[in-house]
Parts: C-alpha cells; structure tokens; sequence
C-alpha cells in the first residue's frame, strides 16, 4: 500500500459542507491487506440534512453494495459540483470528476430533456432543471425536484500513478482553476497545503 499523508481545511460560511476522512478501513475486519481510505466532501446546497446523513451512512451503504471480488482497484464516485483533480508525480494534471451543472454539462442536459424534464433559465442566473429550479443533473437528497435529479453518481477508475488529490466543493473552485490550486500546494505538507487551498 502507498503512503498516504492528507490533510483538510475548511471555511464555509454557511456551514452546509461536511467531510468524510477515513485513511484507516478494512474491507475485511482484521485483514489489513484489505485496507482502503475514504475522504468524501459533501456540499449542502439545499440545506444541511442530504449532506450530513451522507456523511454519517455514504460508506456504510457502498461497502453493503460492493461485490466481494472488488479486490485493489482504485475508483471514484462523485454526484454534483464539488471537484476532486490529481495532480501526478509527473506534473500531469487529471481531473477526476464530472461537472453536472446543467451550464457545463452538455451530455447532462440532453439526458435530463430526454427523460422528460425542462432545461431553461429565468431572466438571470445558471440553466436549471424544471421542476424544481435546480441547477445541478445530479445530487443526493434533492428529491422534491422531480426524477430527472438523480443520485446516481459518476464512477472512474484510477490507475496507480499515484500523486496530490485535490477535493474540494465548488466553492473553492468557482475561485480557483485546476492549475493554480496544484500549483499553490506542490512542495507542500498535506496539512498545510489543505489550508492554503481553503484560503486562496
């Protein structure tokens, strides 16, 4: 198993994202060849409760689901707007999530039209789905607008290249690109770089 160091900071002036960090779980209890981290940012958009039951039940929930010849691989899920990039050892940046604001995410808004829900925009603001005005294709908890929002998430897998993951809600990234937030914690202890990034 690689070293795993990290770090998380958080400024939130809401107070809607919750973290999950978990550098310690066995697949199997007692194996610790089984062993696998968790580190999840939940963005409560639409209040508190969706993020905080995911926090407490997300893992849970895909251990429960996973099957048992899942073995090492390396995967990502991911629903919504928060963005988690990987910056390798060589210097290549990977972005390994999927923007599902209807405004970014042309597939995204074809699929919510061809399930029958209405894309448009009110005089200003982003493109939302109608019913419900959310401007999200997927997310978790937002179940009073309508079954074009789905939970369902966005998984990659991940080869073993190894270097900087960076997670963060779209707070932080509707400020600062994929580049400059690599380039601000490079050389950097996890710990720290996690607070520069928040405070960038």
């Amino acid at each position: 198993r690689p070293a795993l160091r990290y770090g998380h900071a958080g400024f939130a002036k809401r107070g809607e994202d919750y973290f999950l960090v978990k550098p310690d779980c066995l697949r199997v209890p007692g194996d610790p060849s089984t062993a696998f981290s968790v580190f999840a940012v939940f963005d409560g958009h639409n209040g508190v409760s969706a993020a905080v039951f995911s926090k407490e039940h997300l893992l849970e929930h895909v251990m429960s689901a996973l099957p048992p010849d899942i073995g090492s691989r390396e995967d990502w899920l991911q629903v919504g707007d928060s963005r988690c990039i990987l910056d390798t050892q060589g210097g290549e940046l990977q972005l390994l999530t999927v923007d599902h604001r209807l405004e970014e995410n042309v597939e995204e808004r074809e699929r919510v039209t061809a399930s029958g829900g209405e894309v448009g925009r009110l005089n200003v603001g982003p493109l939302r789905c109608w019913p419900g005005g959310l401007c999200l294709s997927r997310s978790i908890g937002d179940m009073d607008v309508g079954e074009y929002i789905v939970p369902v998430p966005h998984v990659k897998q991940l080869s073993s290249v190894g270097g900087r993951l960076i997670m963060a809600s779209d707070g932080i990234w509707d400020a600062l690109s994929n580049e400059a937030a690599a380039k601000s914690c490079r050389g950097l202890p996890a710990e720290l770089a996690a607070k520069l990034v928040v405070k960038v």
